[in-house]
Formats: C-alpha cells, sequence, structure tokens
C-alpha cells in the first residue's frame, strides 16, 4: 500500500500559483511512482511586490508554520522567493531553521524549505555555476535575486524583469509564455536557464519547451521547491514533464 504524505503550503495571500503548479508536479508523479500527496495551506498577506510588504509578510510565515503544524505535515514549502530573499543574503537558512522550530516547539516537528534556499540547492544539485534568469519583479528587486544568487556562488550572466507589481497579475500571466521570453536572454556559456525566479508567475508548461529548444537544464521556483519537498520526504525526485532537475538523476 502506498504511502499518503501531507505537505503544508505557506503562501502569499496573493499567490495563485504555487496550489496549481506544485500539486501539478507531485500529482504528475503519483502516476509513475506510489506515493501519494495532499495539500495543505496557510496564508501571509501580502498584495504589491514591494521590499515593505515582503517584510511584514515574512513576520506572518511563523503564525503559518504553527497553523500547519497544528495538522501535523511530513514537510513544508514557503512560497515567496523574492521575500526571502529581500531579508539579506543567505536568510533562507535562517527562515527554515526558525520555521522547522516553530513546528518543534508545537510538538510535530517538520523539515521546511524555501523556495529561495530551494532554488539555490537546485541550481547547485545541476553544478549550475552560471545562469540567466526570468523574474516579473520590478529592476530593484530582480537585482536583489541576483545579488543573492552571486552570494551563493551562482553568476547571473543575463536577466529579464518584467516589472509587474501586482501578484495577481503576475499569476495570471501565461505559463508558455517564458519559453518566447528566454529568446531575449544571453544564454551563451550558461549552465542553466531559470524560466521563472517567482513561484508565483506560471512557467510550468515552458520548462521543458525551453529545455528542447536551448538544450539546457531549465528550472523555476516550483520545479526547485518541489525537489527540495521530495528531497525532504526522501523520496525520489523524479516528476514527468518537469525538467532536468526532476528527472530522477538528481
Amino acid at each position: 500500500m502506498s504511502r499518503s504524505y501531507r505537505v503544508g503550503l505557506i503562501v502569499p495571500s496573493s499567490n495563485t500559483t504555487m496550489e496549481t503548479e506544485i500539486p501539478a508536479m507531485l500529482h504528475a508523479r503519483e502516476l509513475v511512482l506510489p506515493e501519494r500527496f495532499t495539500f495543505h495551506s496557510s496564508r501571509m498577506r501580502m498584495k504589491e511586490v514591494t521590499k515593505a510588504e515582503l517584510e511584514a509578510m515574512d513576520r506572518d510565515s511563523d503564525r503559518c508554520a504553527l497553523e500547519l503544524s497544528d495538522a501535523r505535515m511530513d514537510t513544508m514549502g514557503y512560497a515567496c522567493l523574492v521575500a526571502i530573499m529581500s531579508m539579506g543574503k543567505g536568510y533562507h537558512r535562517e527562515s527554515q531553521r526558525r520555521l522547522q522550530e516553530v513546528t518543534a516547539a508545537n510538538g510535530g516537528p517538520t523539515s521546511v524549505t524555501t523556495s529561495a534556499g530551494a532554488l539555490v540547492e537546485g541550481l547547485q544539485a545541476l553544478g549550475a555555476k552560471r545562469v540567466s534568469i526570468i523574474a516579473p519583479y520590478m529592476k530593484p528587486l530582480t537585482r536583489l535575486v541576483i545579488d543573492y544568487l552571486e552570494h551563493e556562488g551562482i553568476e547571473v550572466v543575463d536577466s529579464i524583469s518584467l516589472e509587474i507589481p501586482n501578484n495577481l497579475e503576475v499569476g495570471a500571466r501565461d505559463p508558455k509564455a517564458p519559453a518566447e521570453l528566454y529568446k531575449q536572454l544571453n544564454i551563451k556559456g550558461v549552465d542553466a536557464i531559470v524560466a521563472s525566479a517567482c513561484v508565483q508567475m506560471p512557467s510550468l508548461a515552458a520548462v521543458p519547451m525551453i529545455e528542447q529548444a536551448s538544450g539546457l537544464p531549465v528550472v523555476s521556483s516550483a520545479v526547485c521547491t518541489t525537489w527540495a519537498l521530495l528531497k525532504n520526504l526522501g523520496l525520489e525526485r523524479r516528476v514527468p514533464n518537469a525538467g532536468t532537475l526532476l528527472s530522477g538523476k538528481y
């Protein structure tokens, strides 16, 4: 009999994509592997992607972890990459440690990954030292992402900033759009492409399309978060049609 795992999702209140793309990947995995997954969310208020709102939202993440731990999750994912990165270089380690401590203090110790930490760890698992990225953010926030990745030893060769501050508008984008956008990126000499550096910007449909067109590994924040959740659960990191990182080799 296959085991079912409870996946807790700590979600910005205006995010509509984490609860579609991550379940879509893990349900696709259910078609080829025995494990089953259920998804349980707690929300942090955030409407505009500004540094002030992101900092206020991050303070809410402890409450979300506490609420989810009442229902005894098997693992949790925190879905706002730029919120973590705006709090200072390397902050994903502090956030993950603190949220895990919240769950332990509530008697339900749970592994926690952040989408920021997952992007770093996913790119490192691929051995990617040089990348080009697509982000929906205003340029100063994209700069924060670039600096954060470079602090972790990952050079960003080129980036596209779509400059969409409204988080609902980000989530309403066509998930295949990055397959056209990436053509504007300089990808000469890069080891991987980040199709979406934001868990809210849909890109899952574009990941295999860009891989096929470019011949390079392609990830997104959601792909890397799914990889990290499976890693935390000790499960095979394999999902059909979700790119090289989730091929089962990493």
